[in-house]
């Protein structure tokens, strides 16, 4: 078998990668849809270091790629690329994922929820114990809740007197800098109005910054402890910030009882090697979608598993093909496992142009592991091409021996 093209195209708001074969078998991936679609075309440097390869070797194929990506955005079109691998991979031989990746080692998986919930009305802690009780009525039962507050998302541009600076505009959590002592009240107020909400026996996660100065951070999660909380995420660095703070990690993680979690922005093992090894950390997040694939994540898992660290994997995506991809590679993941994001699809159609997943998909906040080939769902392509950007027609072109 020999990989003959390489494509992408948006799918609605998603860049979705397909590796074409000369024997019939396709594999496809997701790249997250904030992620621009010229860096998607960035798929340009990859295909002809990729054409002519075996595409069930997945290994020899990412040791001619995994060189050329970086922190987040920049390992997403390579990590894509892994995905679709072990795709074609798995099909070709009629197996699931997680059969090549040693095996699932569980049957359902813990999901936490970090997608579904309704829009704030302002910012208030009313507002967001609201957000709270919206999410946890859903019918999916979920046990553990994720909501941004300090510098993540929409708190700090919406509060009065909430950073000594001035605040910056733009995507992608501009912000860092002091809390002022209103800020760290409204923070805590916050939090304590949403953990009401959750009660004793669920658990809330807090997406944090990046941004914060590693005294804000203790203060406040010191200020926290009561709460139970089940992270404090990206305090320092994280989501979109090209480097990584180990040792203010881990200032910060040895001042609190509070779990400190990072990592969804890394890209490759070795830069969570310093992070694991000095138990910078209580909990890493990596993304298979930016870190390098759905086997760099499990050399991760097992590693950090190895030191005591818990693993979170982070998951955002606004198609489906990142929660499949999640699926197969948390099935195998060691006993590190606490839960991974579940990603819902921006658009309703979606569950309608792919076949696959149970339904419901999510039961008291798990999701069963399947058995079906590759990643384990399939493309209605006539439903799926009605949705393709203009332009990509040809996306799902049959190759000559396809039919």
């Amino acid at each position: 078998m020999r990989i003959t093209d390489i494509r992408c195209a948006r799918i609605g708001r998603s860049p979705i990668v397909r590796i074409v074969t000369d024997e019939g078998i396709d594999g496809f991936a997701e790249i997250e849809f904030s992620k621009p679609l010229a860096i998607a075309r960035t798929l340009e440097i990859y295909r002809p270091l990729l054409l002519g390869m075996d595409p069930t070797e997945v290994e020899r194929c990412m040791l001619r790629i995994r060189r050329m990506g970086g922190t987040k955005p920049w390992g997403a079109v390579v990590s894509a690329l892994e995905i679709a691998l072990w795709d074609v991979a798995g099909r070709a031989l009629n197996v699931p994922v997680h059969r090549l990746l040693g095996g699932k080692v569980r049957d359902r998986i813990r999901v936490y929820n970090g997608g579904i919930r309704t829009t704030l009305g302002a910012h208030t802690p009313e507002d967001y114990a609201a957000s709270m009780r919206y999410m946890t009525e859903s019918p999916e039962g979920f046990s553990i809740f994720k909501e941004g507050v300090g510098l993540h998302g929409f708190m700090a541009p919406n509060t009065p007197d909430f950073l000594y600076g001035d605040l910056r505009e733009g995507p992608l959590h501009p912000n860092r800098g002091t809390l002022t002592p209103s800020g760290v009240s409204h923070i805590v107020d916050t939090v304590a109005a949403m953990k009401d909400v959750v009660g004793p026996h669920r658990r809330l996660a807090l997406d944090m910054g990046p941004g914060w100065t590693v005294p804000d951070a203790i203060n406040v999660l010191r200020a926290l402890e009561p709460f139970d909380i089940a992270w404090a995420e990206d305090l320092l660095t994280g989501d979109f910030v090209p480097w990584n703070d180990v040792s203010g990690y881990r200032e910060v993680t040895t001042s609190t009882s509070v779990p400190t979690h990072t990592g969804e922005q890394l890209y490759l093992r070795q830069n969570f090697r310093e992070l694991i090894e000095q138990r910078a950390v209580r909990v890493i997040g990596p993304d298979p979608g930016d870190v390098g694939g759905l086997a760099e994540l499990k050399w991760i898992a097992e590693l950090a598993d190895l030191y005591g660290i818990g693993i979170a994997p982070h998951g955002v995506s606004s198609g489906l093909l990142g929660l499949a991809a999640l699926i197969q590679v948390s099935a195998t993941l060691p006993d590190n496992l606490i839960a991974f994001e579940y990603p819902t699809a921006a658009d309703p159609w979606w569950y309608d142009i792919v076949d696959g997943f149970d339904t419901p998909i999510v039961v008291d906040g798990h999701v069963r592991v399947g058995d079906r080939p590759g990643l384990g769902i399939d493309f209605d392509r006539e439903a799926a091409g009605a949705r393709l950007e203009p332009g990509a027609e040809d996306f799902f072109d049959w190759n000559p021996r396809e039919d």
